[in-house]
């Protein structure tokens, strides 16, 4: 039949995804359409939308199916606008049990369908549209912030969107919103991520290690030609020969890499800075401890400063150490 070649270059410039309107204005009738479903041909994946196969569906097809199903004005949002946004390509994945997310106008109603979640909002926020729609980057911050559960959560939100948004465009954003949860923290954070910081655990240094203990402030992600390489250090200290650098889950996902031994073995040839390394566990549960280590490396440096002990069990401090 002359309107399936139609229908399939349709379909291949929509990444397979085809809704009914669609197909019958091309010339097919809803019997025929009906026939490629029951003889699992395509797929429906929401009422009126399809997908001309029946392999395993990819982000892309998902997302712009949700957003077929979902209709006019509707934007990908919140976590799914946060996969777009902040994740790379590659990293996007269908994950187990994790709904695609929409937003629409409040004056439209769309049924809930099975892992699909319908955001309906009486003031939409500003959209992107090319590939797929979806809120602006500062949006889906914004969105993702205001139903974070930790103050960890919301740095991790903030640093992600760090890489493709300004810090002062969260910002705007966040100030049109009313009754915005973490308010306060969104735009503390977002003054710890303009200075610098990139993850969580980054910040849990600087507050927890640094600022609880007394300790003089680190510059941040300091980028440097050694050996010939441009290689990067999470803290450095200038002029007390020490670095350090943070193996969190956001900036290593896998552990230890063969950049972060290219980087540490040029700082160890051509300068005489120590380098030392710290994980969550260092810093979150430990971070007196981990003070105490960096404290005796920027003495050893020339740090003439006084630690201060942040509590009456730290192990940090001028007087006699416990334990």
């Amino acid at each position: 039949m002359p309107e399936r070649a139609a229908i399939d270059r349709l379909a291949s410039r929509q990444h397979f995804v085809v809704t009914r309107r669609q197909v019958l204005g091309l010339g097919a009738s809803a019997t025929w359409l009906r026939h490629q479903v029951e003889t699992g041909r395509w797929r429906r994946l929401y009422p009126g939308v399809y997908v001309n196969h029946h392999a395993a569906l990819d982000w892309m097809t998902s997302a712009l199916a949700a957003l077929s199903y979902a209709g006019e004005a509707a934007a990908l949002s919140h976590t799914t606008a946060g996969a777009w946004w902040f994740d790379t390509p590659g990293a996007r994945r269908l994950r187990a049990g994790e709904p695609m997310e929409v937003s629409i106008p409040a004056r439209r109603t769309v049924l809930p369908q099975r892992g699909l979640v319908v955001h309906r909002r009486r003031t939409m926020p500003a959209k992107w549209s090319g590939a797929l729609t979806a809120t602006t980057a500062a949006e889906t911050a914004v969105d993702l912030v205001g139903r974070a559960d930790s103050r960890d959560d919301v740095i991790g939100i903030l640093t992600r969107a760090a890489r493709v948004v300004t810090p002062a465009e969260v910002r705007r954003a966040a100030a049109a919103r009313r009754g915005l949860r973490h308010r306060r923290l969104l735009v503390d954070l977002l003054a710890e991520v303009s200075a610098g910081i990139e993850s969580a655990l980054e910040l849990r240094y600087h507050h927890d290690v640094e600022r609880r203990h007394g300790l003089p402030r680190a510059d941040l992600q300091v980028r440097e030609k050694l050996s010939g390489t441009w290689i990067r250090a999470d803290c450095r200290y200038r002029g007390l020969g020490v670095r350090v650098e943070l193996d969190g889950r956001l900036a290593h996902p896998g552990g230890r890499t063969d950049q972060d031994t290219w980087r540490d073995n040029a700082a160890l040839l051509e300068t005489t800075e120590i380098t030392l390394r710290y994980r969550w566990s260092h810093v979150a549960a430990t971070p007196c401890r981990t003070a105490a280590q960096v404290v005796e490396a920027l003495t050893r440096g020339g740090w003439a400063g006084r630690p201060t002990r942040c509590g009456t069990t730290c192990t940090v401090g001028a007087g006699p150490r416990a334990g």
